[in-house]
Formats: C-alpha cells, sequence, structure tokens
C-alpha cells in the first residue's frame, strides 16, 4: 500500500504518544495511514470512531494486529459497522514456490511450516514455533476467562499438532488430554479463532435406495 503511511505502535515512544494525547496523535496521522500493533494504544479507538463518522470517508485507516482476541474486542466495542475485516494467513504453497522457498519434500514443508518471518528472517522452525507457543499462550490465551490450567492447554495444542490430517474424536482427544469433552469443544473454537488450528467439516451425503 505505497500511498499509506506505516505507523507501528511498538514503538514505545509513538505508542506514549498515542495512548497520552490520541487527539494530537491523530492529528499527526489523520489520513491514508497504517497503524501497526493497533491494539496497543486502546485510547485510539473511540477517537477513531469519531473520525470515520464525521468524514463519512471509506478506508483513511488500516489497522492490524497480531493479538486477534485483543484486536477483535476493541473493534467491536468501538468500531462495529464501521470496518472490513481481512484475514492475513500464512503462505501457501504457491507463494513458497515463487520466491524459491518451498521445501522439496513435503515432510520438511510440514516442519518447516508457512510463517512468513521463518523464510524472510531464515530462523530456525523449532526455536521460532516454541517462542510463538509460548508468547500465544502468554499473551492471548491468558486472557481468556474459559482457560484455567494452562499446563493442560499445552498439552492439548500438542495433542491436536499430532492429529493434523486426521478425523477429529473429541471424545478420544478430552480422554487423552484428562478434560471434559465441552472443554475441548471450547478449547478447539479458541484455537480456531486465533487460527492456531483449522477444522475441516465433512458433509457425508446418503440417498435411499429404490425398493
Amino acid at each position: 500500500m505505497p500511498d499509506y503511511r506505516y505507523v507501528s505502535l511498538e514503538d514505545t515512544g509513538l505508542r506514549s504518544f498515542a495512548s497520552e494525547d490520541p487527539i494530537g496523535f491523530l492529528k499527526e496521522y489523520h489520513s491514508n495511514v497504517i497503524f501497526d500493533e493497533v491494539q496497543r494504544a486502546p485510547n485510539l479507538f473511540s477517537h477513531l470512531q469519531t473520525i470515520v463518522d464525521e468524514s463519512g470517508q471509506m478506508g483513511q485507516f488500516v489497522l492490524s494486529g497480531s493479538q486477534n482476541f485483543h484486536l477483535l474486542e476493541h473493534i467491536t466495542q468501538s468500531l462495529a459497522g464501521r470496518v472490513a475485516l481481512f484475514k492475513l494467513l500464512p503462505f501457501d504453497t504457491q507463494e513458497l514456490k515463487r520466491e524459491g522457498w518451498l521445501p522439496a519434500d513435503w515432510q520438511s514443508a510440514i516442519v518447516k511450516g508457512f510463517y512468513p518471518a521463518i523464510y524472510n528472517r531464515v530462523l530456525n522452525p523449532s526455536v521460532y514455533y516454541a517462542n510463538y507457543l509460548q508468547t500465544y499462550i502468554d499473551r492471548d490465551v491468558t486472557a481468556l476467562s474459559n482457560v484455567h490450567d494452562l499446563r493442560r492447554f499445552r498439552n492439548f495444542i500438542g495433542l491436536c499438532a499430532g492429529r493434523t490430517g486426521q478425523l477429529l474424536n473429541l471424545s478420544n482427544l478430552a480422554n487423552e488430554c484428562g478434560i471434559s469433552q465441552p472443554t475441548a469443544k471450547s478449547w478447539l473454537s479458541i484455537l480456531e479463532s486465533s487460527y492456531i488450528v483449522f477444522c475441516c467439516r465433512l458433509i457425508t451425503k446418503t440417498s435411499a435406495s429404490a425398493s
């Protein structure tokens, strides 16, 4: 988006400016701007609502963030009905192939995964995913009231990973993790909502035989 200014609120100086003086901040960055990690400055959302309502202009701001739960919470509270939501998914095989990054065999591709940082920063997948899992649990999941046992939740994620490409047996998954089936269903929903897992629903059609 070459016509947009990029502002990362990971920058502590910019984040302080946005949090302490949101009106002044939005006078400085008032149109055609991308606010990255915008959930770090929650004071901005109500002011953005006012600007969008008064101007009636579409596409003034692009809001992005890696903390999906917190970002959606602020959007739902302040900007419902005023936004279009886009999901930025990891690389697909065609994108990797085009850049010459696609591993030679599917086993290597599965282990390496499809997150952009692994490829453009040449990171060790084992280290990257261990850190990602830790920050995901500490940052996002602990904010959710229906996850109380983080040790079992980590185990649940590992059990889901071991079932990649298999039919889901929720009862078996719950029993192996030592949780109830409703809890397993709830935790699976959390993993889906944060794009950690994707469950494909199969629809089976049957036809009655003619008599």
